[in-house]
């Protein structure tokens, strides 16, 4: 449960406004692969969504890793519950909800999105809702321009 436990955490750093999350975003970091979303279900207690990496070939873009994570609010915890490009194999699909998947397999599933996760936020991914900036996201360059433009408020007045 610990492996759940930390990848909720890291994507709720990721995805700190996943209830106003848009059906789709792109997360797009300079040097890094654009990080895409697409929300599968909202509940009030679950949210399931894919997230990957679009690559193109010869025969056209797949998605890579190509990941269904489901997210439980109420006991925050986050699971791999789908996966597609497995092991090299372009239109592979992996559900491990109905192929029977043992421990060890769901281990390994989760612990590579634990990995991948840390890996995202280090190179500086996150994701909002149109128009809504997340502090973590903007330059410093952009937080001084904004200070300059609209100062703080005179701590005597």
């Amino acid at each position: 449960m610990a492996l759940y436990e930390s990848n909720y955490i890291r994507l709720r750093r990721m995805l700190p406004l996943l209830e106003a999350m848009p059906e789709r975003a792109v997360s797009e970091v300079p040097g890094a692969l654009s990080l895409h979303f697409e929300l599968q279900e909202r509940t009030p207690y679950t949210t399931s969504f894919r997230l990957t990496y679009l690559f193109c070939d010869q025969e056209g873009t797949f998605a890579a890793p190509d990941l269904l994570v489901r997210m439980y609010h109420d006991a925050r915890l986050a699971e791999v519950l789908r996966l597609g490009r497995w092991r090299s194999r372009r239109e592979a699909l992996y559900d491990l909800r109905t192929t029977r998947a043992g421990l060890e397999e769901k281990w390994r599933v989760n612990r590579f999105l634990q990995k991948w996760l840390g890996f995202c936020l280090r190179q500086g991914h996150r994701l909002a809702p149109p128009g809504r900036e997340l502090a973590s996201t903007l330059r410093w360059e952009d937080l001084i321009d904004r200070l300059q433009a609209d100062p703080l408020p005179d701590a005597a007045g």
